[in-house]
């Protein structure tokens, strides 16, 4: 990774433009996280009011400021304006300000920040449809391994880490079938982490595992312990996994080095 250098002027006006980029790009995200899951199009119509359907006007249309201003609510009809919205956008600005700072301004910073939006788009859909849409997961599967010949991980890595990833929960998901006779993983589960691995390749793969499923176990035991969940509680794993994937893709490399480091 080469994180951002330079005189800090230039490095902080760069990392204020594509923070700025960010929030557009996160009120981009929000229309996916609407309209995908209702198989609607996402260029088509253009932004407006899910309550009455008046288009919204440009200065509407500001990221987070709008929503501030309006007060969460829509300036006809008064509808209610989910807080989801400017979350996402200051989510999406946050993380590319930090993937800035973090890879400086490289090809990888470009592959980083698609993978990015992607998991920011599957989290927010899995967490309140639990699905995840094929839309997303198996272009993005496609797009990792094609970068993957000029970017890291490299081909061989992304290879396996596809392959291993959709393997791997695949096999998990059917032994849980077959011992439980119930679905505890969905395919939806399967081709995201293949989607992970063809762009962080097998290794970091097997970290954003790890980390989902200790951050989902941590969450599903919290949650029947205080008894707002049982056993049986259906928790949405692509959501733990996209955490997961950003955990992995910043702090993957410096953990395994810890963890083998501990067998030397």
């Amino acid at each position: 990774m080469a994180a951002a250098d330079g005189p800090p002027v230039v490095t902080m006006v760069s990392a204020l433009f594509v923070g700025v980029f960010g929030l557009i790009v996160g009120s981009f995200l929000n229309v996916c996280i609407y309209r995908l899951p209702r198989h609607e199009s996402v260029t088509w119509p253009g932004s407006h009011c899910t309550a009455c359907n008046r288009p919204l006007a440009w200065y509407e249309n500001i990221p987070v400021i709008s929503w501030l201003v309006l007060r969460g609510r829509c300036r006809t009809c008064g509808e209610r304006i989910s807080s989801i919205y400017p979350i996402v956008e200051a989510i999406t600005g946050a993380v590319f300000v930090a993937s800035y700072f973090i890879y400086g301004p490289t090809p990888l910073l470009a592959a980083r920040l698609l993978f990015a939006t992607g998991l920011i788009v599957l989290f927010f859909i899995d967490l309140r449809h639990h699905i995840l849409p094929n839309v997303i997961t198996i272009p993005g599967a496609v797009i990792g391994f094609a970068l993957s010949f000029l970017l890291p991980p490299g081909w061989v890595a992304s290879l396996i880490g596809l392959i291993a990833g959709g393997g791997l929960l695949f096999a998990i998901a059917e032994a849980y079938y077959r011992w439980r006779g119930v679905e505890g993983l969905g395919m939806g589960d399967v081709k995201m982490l293949a989607m992970i691995g063809a762009f962080l390749g097998w290794q970091l793969m097997l970290v954003t595992l790890v980390l989902a499923s200790f951050a989902g176990s941590l969450l599903g035991m919290a949650l029947i312990a205080s008894g707002r969940g049982t056993m049986k509680l259906a928790l949405p794993f692509g959501t733990f996994l996209a955490v997961g994937a950003l955990a992995a893709a910043v702090i993957g490399e410096p953990l395994l080095d810890w963890y083998l480091g501990m067998y030397q």
